[in-house]
């Protein structure tokens, strides 16, 4: 029951899509703009750094504190994670915008930001440095959120996190590639923007 509860909770802080709060205040709905996605590198290339920079800050936090106060009300990590999951869900699939969201990277960060600091600090450093590191080595972010998103279960399997857990990161990594189909087939095409375009 409580996983159920915890995904509900996550679900409704994940629903608050930053981009779209962000969007407003500057005077833009992003879901009409670039490529309509809500998310920071949208938010990035629509209406700049500054603006990015919340749209980043404010996706990672709405995990980490769906894990908080999940973990605060049940006593346990695995209850936050389930909390973290939820948080993905109403981030990429929010009721109130026909469930057409972001893509979910900065809110999976929080996620395994808040595993590491709880569990075991290894958790963040390869997805770190492999999901940044490829980013920005090869200019395209969706090249660095997918492999971030892979090494994300990669880690926890060799790690040692609990089964439950283990599956939980393979489905949000899962949501993610599917969530960026259509990076992927720019990415084969040879037509994905590099960061920096305007396009």
């Amino acid at each position: 029951m409580f996983r159920l509860i915890c995904l509900c909770i996550g679900y409704c802080i994940g629903c608050i899509e930053t981009a779209y709060v962000v969007g407003r205040i500057w005077q833009v709905d992003l879901r009409q703009h670039g490529s309509g996605n809500l998310g920071t590198t949208n938010a990035l290339r629509v209406l700049g750094k500054k603006a990015g920079a919340l749209v980043f800050i404010g996706d990672i936090m709405k995990s980490v504190i769906a894990f908080v106060i999940c973990r605060a009300i049940f006593g346990s990590n695995l209850a936050g994670v389930y909390g973290s999951v939820g948080a993905v869900l109403g981030h990429n699939y929010p009721f109130y915008l026909k469930f057409k969201g972001g893509k979910g990277i900065a809110v999976m960060i929080g996620m395994t930001a808040a595993m590491a600091f709880s569990m075991d600090i290894r958790l963040a450093i390869p997805n770190a440095l492999i999901g940044f590191g490829m980013a920005f080595a090869t200019r395209y972010v969706s090249v660095g959120s997918l492999l971030f998103a892979l090494t994300l279960p990669i880690s926890a399997y060799l790690l040692g996190f609990p089964r439950e857990m283990l599956y939980l990161t393979i489905f949000v990594s899962a949501m993610a590639f599917w969530r960026h189909r259509g990076n992927i087939k720019k990415l084969l095409n040879g037509t994905e923007n590099k960061f920096g375009s305007k396009k």
